[in-house]
């Protein structure tokens, strides 16, 4: 595996490098060697922040963690992560998908799959009026949701609005 790792308000130290390096190095037998994994380290008030990075084949493996001391959420993240890979193997295995990025002994392990199966509990159907992003967030806000489907006027395309962290807003809209 491949680190590249880098600091955000922080000098990425050698002891920060080198938990980081073995502590997420635990996932190398989970993938092929030449593997990039992408770790940004970053301070914010009193937040130690670590985010995590992995792109597989047209996927992304990703996680962010938040504590109050750097050591304690690199260990969130690893854990997190794996979980994710877990998940992710059951994916594969059931879709016949191409696994390339990953060590075979980890696709023909047999894991534990309690309750990690998606459960979709509830279905919505609702008509999509066509409005302006603007107008999508102010809706969210009234209906004190995280996110909102709309179809944008301007465009006609459907769209979805979502709250970021920090208080500001998100737009996702689909590529041409």
């Amino acid at each position: 595996m491949r680190f590249v790792i880098t600091g955000k308000n922080l000098d990425v130290t050698e002891g920060l490098r080198t938990a980081v390096e073995s502590k997420l190095g635990r996932l190398e037998k989970y993938f092929v060697g030449d593997t990039q994994v992408n770790v940004t380290l970053s301070v914010e008030k009193e937040r130690q922040k670590i985010e995590v990075t992995i792109p597989v084949k047209g996927r992304i493996i990703r996680s962010e963690q938040v504590s109050s001391d750097m050591y304690v959420s690199i260990d969130l993240v690893e854990e997190i992560i794996e979980r994710q890979l877990r998940k992710y193997k059951t994916k594969l295995i059931s879709k016949n998908r191409d696994n390339t990025d990953f060590q075979q002994a980890f696709i023909d392990n047999d894991y534990d799959q309690e309750n990690e199966e998606v459960v979709i509990s509830r279905v919505k159907h609702f008509d999509i009026k066509p409005m302006y992003p603007e107008d999508a967030c102010v809706q969210m806000d009234l209906l004190q949701h995280d996110f909102f489907v709309f179809c944008n006027a301007e465009t006609g395309d459907v769209n979805v609005v979502y709250k970021r962290k920090g208080g500001t807003f998100g737009l996702i809209e689909p590529s041409r």
